[in-house]
């Protein structure tokens, strides 16, 4: 064998594995959104007011809080390619199910139902990233696997809206197709996870020997050099103060991703377009984010600086949705969100590499878990806040100025991360 054996063991499982698994983000981000998309049609036939819909796509979050530190250590546990088969399953399952809700109270079971589901599946994944690729690939890795994001928007946004227009076929209602439709692929792919996945370097039948065990020493190396200066212990991760901070950055952050994912399609609705021409124009904003976020992901790993990735995106994502509360005429409108999503997005790839940075072991398993809990908790109280702000005032002003504040708070909380990890660093003779 010639060259890097690590290298070249990092490049067959970046082909192999990446592709996969931002598949079954996308599917994953599409089915926990599409809800967006479904409200177009359903809160008319249903008769739900904005606060009950922001409410039914926050309590998504309560039921994917609870599990989520739960699902991770049994990820750990049992390994990746049985638990997020599982996962996926289980969540398809619920997917299809949303095409029963007949009211509120099945609307909010559902959706919490949905969250219980897929509890576990996105740190799950950070946490996998970390048993196959070295920490200075991955927020190039992270950014790769996260452009399933807005891929799902850029696909399933005209997608969704063209079920809609399925409706009556069959005598069910378009956004009842969409639900069917859309939760199908996910039982499919985790059926195939089940098959496809490797759990660790050491299992793969597909590497060489020696790329084998070349990649497992650099990895176990490495988790050494963390254990020194980081958090291994379940215990240090769920009660230290730096990864409750990262959760709260993330809580700000998260607020921003799903305000714009659940309310977009009605803030394009107020400019009378029909579902279709929504669905389109959803797309825009997302496609420039997947091109965004994977130039900042590598800029970061080339240059080995991540604070200001992440800081400087979120300033741009707030001042942006702060332009889009003023910015009057759709084509503004549409380039003041473009500009908010790439933010959101170009700082949310980088992120995931500062926790990972510190935590290892069965610590990073329960810290992942924690930080995405914390931050998820943004994913319920945002789309409710900004439902109520929708409802008391009748337009979107107050609610995009809302989620502008938050992203602005999420910067300034990176910056101060950064600060204090470096003196911490300092006092402990790290380098």
């Amino acid at each position: 064998m010639t060259g890097n054996p690590a290298e070249s063991a990092i490049a067959k499982a970046s082909r192999r594995l990446i592709p996969f698994l931002v598949l079954c983000y996308a599917v994953n981000f599409l089915d926990r959104v599409n809800v967006g998309f479904a409200a177009l049609a359903m809160n008319e036939d249903l008769g739900f007011t904005p606060e009950v819909f922001g409410f039914g796509a926050g309590i998504f979050f309560a039921g994917y809080i609870l599990f989520e530190v739960p699902s991770n250590l049994a990820l750990a546990r049992f390994g990746a390619r049985i638990w997020i088969a599982r996962i996926m399953i289980s969540w398809g399952l619920v997917a299809i199910a949303m095409t029963f809700v007949a009211g509120e109270t099945s609307f909010y079971a559902l959706r919490f139902a949905l969250g219980v589901a897929e509890a576990g599946f996105f740190p799950g994944i950070i946490l996998y990233l970390t048993y196959w690729f070295p920490r200075e690939e991955r927020a190039r890795i992270v950014s790769l696997f996260m452009t399933a994001g807005p891929i799902a928007t850029v696909v399933g946004g005209p997608l969704s809206g063209a079920l809609l227009g399925l409706h009556g076929l069959g005598g069910i209602a378009g956004w009842r197709w969409l639900f069917i439709i859309e939760g199908i692929p996910a039982v499919l792919l985790g059926i195939v996870a089940f098959k496809f996945l490797t759990d660790r370097p050491k299992d793969a039948h597909w590497l060489a020997p020696e790329e084998r065990t070349t990649l497992e020493r650099r990895l176990e190396a490495e988790a050494e050099d963390t254990r020194a200066i980081g958090y291994a212990g379940i215990g240090q991760a769920l009660t230290n103060p730096r990864v409750i901070e990262l959760g709260l950055l993330y809580f700000c952050l998260v607020i921003g991703l799903y305000g714009i994912g659940f309310w977009m399609p009605q803030v394009l609705k107020t400019f009378d377009l029909s579902n279709l021409a929504i669905g389109f124009l959803t797309a825009v904003p997302y496609l420039i984010a997947a091109i965004g976020m994977v130039i900042a992901g590598r800029h970061s790993d080339a240059t080995g600086e991540r604070i200001w990735h992440v800081a400087l995106p979120l300033f741009l994502s707030g001042a942006a949705f702060a332009w889009s509360a003023h910015a009057g005429p759709l084509p503004l409108v549409m380039l003041a969100l473009s500009l908010a999503t790439l933010g959101i997005y170009a700082a949310i790839g980088t992120f995931w590499s500062l926790p990972t940075s510190i935590l290892t072991g069965t610590g990073a398993a329960a810290g992942l878990a924690l930080i995405n809990s914390i931050g998820n908790c943004g994913g319920f109280a945002g789309p409710v806040i900004v439902g109520q702000l929708k409802g008391a005032t009748g337009d979107f002003t107050a609610a995009l100025l809302f989620l502008a504040g938050a992203l602005a708070v999420a910067g300034a909380l990176a910056l101060h991360f950064g600060e204090s990890e470096r003196r911490r660093r300092r006092t402990r003779g790290a380098t």
